[in-house]
């Protein structure tokens, strides 16, 4: 019997929300259209949402933004002449939703104004956020983590989109250093039920161990990775044939090699729990065959190279879309791999609270930027990448560490401040935000995030 997900966190908004969201969609039994960020995250929660849209008997379709895209979604509440369902963004837009005359449930992890009091919204709108019932957004559950959860208060048949949540959680990197939380407690409780098996293994992916070194974006390796030679050099160094399949090593060369990357990222100063994912804990899916992570990346790879759609049709058990899906995700690997290569060899622009680099690849930008404030820039401040299209909006996306944060930095005040004073909007997380900005304002837009930054981080010339 699956455990019923009313008890697992001790705070009142926690049922009250989910309650008000169940009603409305129960009570509402025709087409939906749901509304998703179209990152790992927001596709993995999608998934979940459809699929369990579907057991209900209900049509429904889905539709992705892009970024902060707060004058898209008005238009597109204008255009649906039914309820809606918002994953994975929204949070910034309450103000929005009381317009629209048919139900809209919203489900995000994202900080917003005045959390964690959100305003009075009327019956017909249901606004579900972990930060209401004091569970970290950043941390502790993900935007898919979140829509599974309420899929399981629809269904409890719906314990079997495990999977999806768990994409979407190592998507936005909340399985480094181990689950914890609410998150923590759904995963628990899945791989009670056998949909999901806890093993060590080794995070390097690809036919063979030099393949996968050559190919390894996460982590990135300097001087190896995007180089087959050198790949295949270091495996030798090790006593390790580069054409065997990574998982036909045995044990002890498997630890060997896991041992020797980690030794590689510890001596470029990745942040130990970093560098610890080459071979800790790792999560299988049976009913897959496959590593989550590996589910993860092919669903990211489809949002960030701009077929969300497909990411999602995987998730819905599509085979063309799984074909689909894997040749999409060679192609993300190499665009990412050309923007960290570019930084590894021409390094990125440095102000005194923050680093900044340009990015042509707009939407590969914030992965780049993710990985390169892991494996390949210096731990004392976040970093910036833009990715400005001519008269249209710059794109902005602001990475960081979480000992930055443990410091005091906020990149979704950062993001929001800055935006704010060049005319844009902004918002996120602490670890990870992002803003999207007229273009032309990227200089200002610096500035402000800057001061900000040294306020957040105590830089004594930025308070004087």
């Amino acid at each position: 019997m699956a455990s019923g997900p009313e008890a697992f966190v001790p705070h009142p908004r926690y049922p009250e929300e989910f309650a008000k969201a169940r009603g409305l969609v129960l009570g509402h039994p025709r087409r939906w259209r749901i509304v998703y960020h179209y990152d790992g995250d927001g596709i993995a929660a999608a998934s979940a949402l459809l699929r369990a849209f579907a057991r209900l008997g209900y049509p429904a379709q889905a539709t992705p933004l892009f970024g902060v895209e707060r004058e898209r979604f008005a238009a597109l509440s204008r255009a649906t002449p039914g309820p809606i369902l918002v994953t994975d963004t929204g949070a910034s837009w309450l103000d929005l939703f009381p317009e629209h005359p048919h139900p809209i449930v919203v489900l995000d992890h994202h900080r917003y104004p005045g959390v964690p009091e959100p305003p009075k919204l009327p019956p017909h709108v249901a606004f579900v956020n972990p930060l209401d019932w004091g569970v970290d957004g950043m941390d502790e559950m993900c935007a898919a983590t979140l829509s599974w959860l309420f899929t399981v208060f629809l269904d409890p048949a719906n314990w079997d989109n495990a999977v999806w949540g768990l994409s979407g959680a190592i998507h936005d990197r909340q399985h480094v250093g181990g689950f914890r939380g609410l998150n923590a407690t759904l995963v628990d409780e899945a791989r009670r039920q056998g949909l999901l098996e806890r093993r060590r293994g080794l995070g390097l992916f690809g036919r063979s161990v030099g393949e996968a070194l050559s190919g390894s974006i996460d982590p990135f390796l300097r001087g190896i990775s995007d180089r087959p030679a050198e790949a295949e050099r270091f495996a030798r160094t090790l006593g390790l044939d580069p054409s065997r399949p990574p998982g036909e090593l045995t044990a002890e060369e498997a630890q060997r090699l896991a041992a020797a990357v980690r030794a590689r990222l510890e001596a470029d100063h990745v942040l130990p729990e970093l560098a610890g994912l080459i071979d800790g804990e790792r999560w299988f899916v049976p009913s897959l065959g496959l590593d989550a992570e590996e589910v993860s990346n092919l669903q990211a790879a489809t949002g960030r190279m701009g077929v969300p759609g497909v990411g999602v049709a995987y998730g819905l058990g599509d085979h063309g879309a799984a074909e689909r899906a894997r040749a999409t995700e060679g192609d993300w690997r190499r665009g990412v791999m050309r923007g960290l290569r570019r930084i590894e060899e021409q390094g990125v622009r440095a102000m005194p609270s923050l680093f900044w680099f340009e990015s042509p690849e707009m939407p590969l930008a914030g992965t780049q930027a993710g990985l390169a404030m892991n494996y390949l820039l210096p731990a004392d401040r976040p970093v910036f990448v833009f990715s400005e299209m001519g008269e249209a909006p710059t794109k902005v996306s602001a990475r960081g560490l979480r000992p930055q944060v443990d410091r005091g930095m906020d990149l979704a005040t950062v993001c929001r401040t800055a935006a704010s004073a060049v005319g844009g909007e902004g918002g996120g997380h602490r670890i990870a935000s992002g803003a999207t900005i007229p273009p032309g304002a990227r200089d200002r837009f610096l500035a402000v995030a800057d001061q900000e930054l040294g306020r957040q981080l105590a830089r004594p010339e930025a308070t004087a």
